[in-house]
């Protein structure tokens, strides 16, 4: 029967122990370590011997949540009483699906996935398809460093991204330089860590 504090006490100031959070990865398959090693080795020869990273585009979709959506263990409040602050939550909250590209040469701008009055939208085939050829080639078309027969386009392996209308519209675009599950480079799945957008959306 130590007290709370006592505990605290003995574990901070006694045995010099810090609080640490648990840290959450990408839960990975027993065959996915080979592949992630193996595309990170492509990666790097492509570095090293043909500053390959500069030709790629790497592009991803993300969600942005619109009503105020609070990490809880993010959020303190120093009082000198419980403030009891709360925040209320939908089940399904607004938000918006934002896709975008980037390489070192700069970035195409986001492009927001909504219907005709603005509400967020699933990513489906059509869409993503309609996406590309309406709104990414164009872009493209005065993208600096962006070079046909070079520049090498990552997407992840959603269904979406992988139905044959959108890789025959993508390789098209893009033949024989696809980086992604299927592709020319494979992109090894449960993998959002190995594209620089998992950093930046």
């Amino acid at each position: 029967n130590i007290h709370r504090s006592s505990v605290q006490g003995i574990l901070k100031d006694d045995l010099h122990f810090h609080p640490y959070k648990i840290q959450l990865l990408q839960f990975l398959k027993p065959g996915d370590y080979e592949l992630r090693k193996k595309y990170c080795e492509t990666m790097m020869n492509m570095f090293w011997d043909e500053g390959g990273l500069d030709k790629i585009l790497f592009s991803d979709e993300a969600h942005f949540h619109l009503e105020g959506y609070v990490n809880k263990q993010n959020c303190r409040f120093w009082a000198p009483a419980n403030p009891k602050e709360k925040h209320e939550k939908q089940l399904h909250s607004k938000k918006a699906t934002v896709w975008c590209a980037i390489s070192s040469s700069g970035i195409i701008r986001p492009y927001f996935y909504e219907d005709a009055r603005g509400r967020s939208i699933t990513v489906n085939s059509q869409r993503y398809c309609e996406m590309i050829c309406t709104f990414f080639v164009p872009a493209l078309q005065n993208f600096p460093g962006y070079d046909p027969n070079s520049t090498w386009f990552q997407q992840d392996g959603a269904m979406a991204h992988t139905t044959t209308a959108s890789m025959t519209s993508l390789r098209e675009l893009f033949p024989g330089v696809l980086v992604f599950r299927f592709g020319d480079i494979p992109f090894p799945p449960r993998s959002p860590d190995l594209t620089p957008l998992d950093f930046f959306l």
